[in-house]
């Protein structure tokens, strides 16, 4: 089944979790998919299935991706949750890649969550509209979010049998089920110590507030065809070493297993402890993540730098995306206008101290043969970061890039011998 809701913010995040928390309690094996380029989430509903929870993007995967991905979380479970994006009709802006075009390519119902705050009656006329706006998308419930007394109940329950809408359920207004955010979304799982504390308590909200067993009778037999293991990036390397921690946490489980599906051996270190990677490895990944809150404790670390600055000076691959790419930068300025020492690998300088919104879907060319690929290779890509190029001096550049709609907006990123890095996160190939 799909959790999906009108609009960002209804509260479909806690739901899913809440769901995922309450499912496994109950001893069923859930499993659960994230969909669109969403780093942070995925985390936070594997902590609450204890499963891997992989991503599921209908604009930036081909069809063969998507199938290895749900091949991939069906497996093993007796229950799979997706979590939608945005609101269920919203997409990319050339108006496809939105958490109905899953329901609709893969037949998987729609739960829709609804914020019922400051709404009564009306809300009859939300439900009748998204459930008559796609007759590809079929609305199997709704659960209604952030309720009022017994009185707002019945109307919200009058409201769904006027529109034809099953109520799965009513949640109160709670300040227990409020996650915190910062600029890229949620505060990462990782650095919540009491979530394990959050999610029972969002457990037992759920189970006395929804009707599970009529929710666990919507969900529908997955009917995949034929499935290959999924094969996205091409690896690296043989041996891989990815930087992993507050810093870098942006890596799609996707990709990675796509590598280890390709016999690639993948490790992991941590830049924020001063690791460096294996000696042994043969390429070094340094994904996205939020270098710029740690720009102090990254140059200071020299175990790390001087790791990554050796590989490179053997001709070792090293490649990076978006803050990735800012620390393999001569320098990174935050927030607070002050200058931090980065890799010095690539020759650009990155800036938080006017920030600005780079954000959406992007195709991406390669400029030049690399370690991604020949040149002219073609991948969909995602762009979402709040950081300024300052200064960029004479190198190639990585990609030429354009939005969904097939915008030209240049090329992107740098490449230095066996160093390259962009902003944009690689999702599949094209």
């Amino acid at each position: 089944m799909l959790i999906a809701a009108p609009s960002s913010g209804s509260g479909k995040t806690t739901v899913t979790l809440a769901l995922l928390r309450a499912f496994r309690r109950h001893g069923i094996r859930i499993g659960s998919f994230k969909v669109g380029p969403d780093y942070i989430d995925p985390v936070f509903h594997s902590h609450a299935s204890g499963n891997p929870c992989l991503n599921l993007d209908p604009w930036a995967m081909r069809r063969e991706s998507q199938a290895a991905v749900l091949d991939q979380a069906v497996s093993g479970n007796d229950l799979l949750i997706g979590e939608g994006v945005m609101g269920l009709f919203d997409g990319a802006r050339d108006g496809t890649g939105s958490t109905a075009d899953v329901s609709a390519n893969w037949g998987i119902p729609v739960i829709l969550v609804v914020d019922a705050k400051g709404q009564g009656a009306s809300v009859a006329a939300l439900l009748h509209g998204f459930n008559n706006y796609r007759h590809d998308v079929y609305l199997s419930g709704v659960i209604f979010n952030k309720v009022g007394g017994r009185g707002h109940v019945q109307i919200l329950k009058d409201a769904a049998a006027a529109a034809g809408i099953l109520a799965l359920g009513f949640i109160p207004k709670s300040e227990s089920l409020t996650l915190d955010h910062r600029h890229l979304g949620l505060v990462q799982a990782r650095e919540k110590p009491d979530l394990d504390l959050f999610l029972e308590k969002a457990a037992d909200i759920i189970e006395t507030s929804c009707d599970l067993a009529e929710l666990r009778k919507i969900a529908k037999p997955a009917g995949l065809e034929r499935v290959s293991p999924i094969q996205t990036i091409p690896p690296l390397a043989q041996r891989i070493a990815i930087a992993d921690d507050e810093a870098f946490a942006f890596t799609y489980p996707h990709i990675l297993e796509g590598w280890r599906n390709s016999g690639a051996e993948t490790t992991f270190f941590s830049p924020l402890a001063n690791e460096a990677p294996d000696q042994d490895t043969d390429a070094i990944f340094l994904p996205g993540g939020y270098p710029e809150l740690y720009g102090e404790i990254l140059a200071a670390s020299e175990n790390y730098s001087s790791g990554v600055q050796a590989a490179a000076a053997k001709n070792k691959p090293v490649y990076g995306e978006c803050g990735g790419f800012m620390v393999l930068g001569e320098s990174l300025i935050d927030r607070r206008g002050k200058c931090h020492k980065m890799l010095g690998l690539l020759p650009v300088e990155t800036s938080f101290a006017n920030p600005k919104l780079h954000l959406g879907y992007r195709n991406a060319r390669l400029n030049d043969d690399c370690i991604l690929g020949n040149i002219n290779e073609l991948y969909s890509a995602h762009e979402f970061h709040y950081a300024t190029l300052t200064r960029s001096d004479a190198a190639p550049s990585l990609f030429s890039i354009s939005d969904a709609n097939g915008k030209d907006l240049g090329s992107v990123g740098a490449i230095v011998g066996s160093v390259a890095g962009s902003f944009i996160h690689l999702i599949d190939r094209r």
